[in-house]
């Protein structure tokens, strides 16, 4: 007994990176949930465990810092359908297209609350946001809300788009880049800002310079909070670690990166009430405020309530898309030869003028890229859900409550349905007479049902807008000497690419 305890702690003072941690209040920490595993009831007729489960944590260890593929090597092995033990609870995941769909799609509703997750909670006040929310007329009200306003803010295809305002920023962006005249840099920042000044335009009514320190630190907090919010995933596990130091200090680290993306939005709250035109709203937080004071769509909506719904766009809208932009231009440097057929393909339909949305239906190559990008590197590989009741899948029954982890990595990098799926081939998604293939089967960047992402067609918009106009411009390459980039990626809150440097030379 002492040696497999000894093994434990040894462990997890590994995995935690714990040194400084007292070992004897970590012992009792154990003890106490050993005995809870004795004490409490298993549930029955669960999916299988996959081997590698250990007492008090579960399959932590065995899951270790790159989950979706341990989680993707499990479901070859154990099916589609199976449970991992995260520290005291059972969480049923879901790798395959037929039980992704399942959950997201056909019985959407069944599928749509989601679990406890410190972390997220208390950044937002235990559900007083759009994507935390559990399920029900709180969530379904927000998001309606929240997407009707955005559809009037631009969201959309046509009179009233805010496709000039894109067309901006990726002139913008351009021109920010051609400032380093061939030179290596690291694009993280400046595909940023773009991204950031888009939505920042529909949530706040405000652009930021590339040069602006106050956009900076803004970006660094965001950077911060996607690396430190996977880091502290331990603390969703088991939430009493948060009052442990060294322990805690991921989650202490990502809290404060998020009290300063909070400050700034209720820094422009406070603005944006002193100057409410009641009769002209101009942005996102205009209509909050005037819903705030009508009570009409979103029943008790509140500041705060307003102010965490601002931080969803603003956090949303800007990393996953900007981490989809970098993943996009990583893959032309590796691929120069996809690259000339996409810069062939672009002068041939847009030549020397900038790319509009109106060119995408003749750009079938370029779109086929982007969706490749998305397929083989989802910026979201993971969305966490819970059930509103209990369900009936397949043999086993989930409980109401029950966690549902569903594997969108796993399910687009299925050889069944992607041959060869580590090969990136932008021509999976063109037909045999070269159109492309917008919807097809086991491919879900976005997620779906009812949770599916309310700014999946700005993010659309967005990264063909940016992706055309750079290549259309400039051509990448890895800078002389140095190594091409890793397509390993890092695995925190979203899948992001690991720092890299390239070279844009001015077609």
């Amino acid at each position: 007994m002492a040696t497999i305890v000894g093994w434990i702690s040894e462990s997890v003072r590994v995995i935690l990176k714990i040194s400084g941690l007292n070992l004897q209040s970590f012992l009792v920490f154990c003890t106490v949930f050993i005995l809870a595993c004795f004490l409490l009831k298993r549930r029955r007729n669960l999916p299988p465990y996959p081997a590698g489960r250990v007492p008090v944590l579960g399959h932590l260890l065995a899951l270790g810092r790159a989950p979706h593929l341990k989680l993707t090597a499990w479901g070859r092995q154990y099916g589609d359908v199976f449970t991992v033990r995260m520290g005291m609870e059972d969480v049923v995941v879901l790798n395959g297209y037929t039980a992704v769909k399942d959950a997201l799609v056909d019985r959407s509703e069944l599928f749509a609350s989601r679990p406890p997750m410190y972390l997220l909670d208390a950044m937002v006040d235990f559900g007083k946001d759009i994507i935390t929310a559990r399920w029900g007329p709180e969530f379904r009200q927000r998001k309606k809300f929240a997407t009707a306003v955005m559809r009037k803010l631009g969201m959309k295809i046509g009179t009233g788009s805010i496709e000039e305002k894109i067309r901006e920023e990726a002139s913008c962006l351009r021109n920010r880049i051609a400032e380093y005249d061939g030179e290596p840099f690291d694009i993280a920042h400046d595909a940023t800002v773009p991204v950031a000044n888009v939505i920042c335009s529909m949530v706040m009514g405000k652009r930021y310079d590339y040069q602006d320190e106050r956009f900076r630190e803004l970006t660094e907090a965001l950077n911060t909070l996607a690396a430190e919010a996977g880091a502290g995933q331990i603390i969703n596990v088991f939430p009493l670690l948060r009052f442990v130091p060294v322990v805690n200090a991921a989650i202490v680290n990502a809290l404060q990166a998020f009290s300063k993306v909070q400050n700034v939005i209720k820094e422009e709250i406070s603005r944006h009430r002193e100057n409410l035109d009641r009769e002209n709203p101009r942005d996102f937080i205009d209509f909050c405020l005037l819903e705030v004071e009508k009570q009409e769509k979103v029943e008790g909506l509140t500041g705060d309530i307003m102010t965490h719904m601002a931080e969803n766009l603003f956090m949303a809208g800007t990393e996953t898309t900007s981490s989809t932009l970098r993943w996009s231009l990583l893959y032309m440097v590796l691929h120069p030869t996809i690259q000339r057929k996409v810069q062939q393909e672009l002068d041939a339909v847009v030549g020397g003028g900038l790319p509009a949305l109106s060119h995408r239906s003749q750009l079938p190559y370029v779109n086929a890229c982007l969706l490749e990008v998305m397929r083989i590197r989802t910026a979201a590989p993971f969305t966490g859900h819970a059930t509103t009741e209990t369900v009936k899948l397949g043999q086993y029954d989930i409980p109401k409550g029950t966690q549902v982890l569903l594997n969108l990595y796993a399910m687009h990098m299925d050889p069944a349905h992607w041959p060869d799926p580590d090969r990136f081939d932008p021509e999976r998604f063109l037909d045999a007479e070269g159109n492309i293939i917008n919807k097809p089967e086991s491919f879900m960047p976005f997620s779906g049902g009812r949770r599916v992402c309310p700014g999946e067609q700005l993010a659309r918009m967005e990264l063909f807008l940016f992706f055309s106009t750079l290549l259309q411009s400039f051509s990448f390459r890895t800078p002389e000497g140095a190594p091409p980039p890793t397509t390993d990626g890092v695995f925190g809150a979203n899948f992001t690419p690991r720092p890299f440097q390239l070279c844009a030379i001015l077609r």
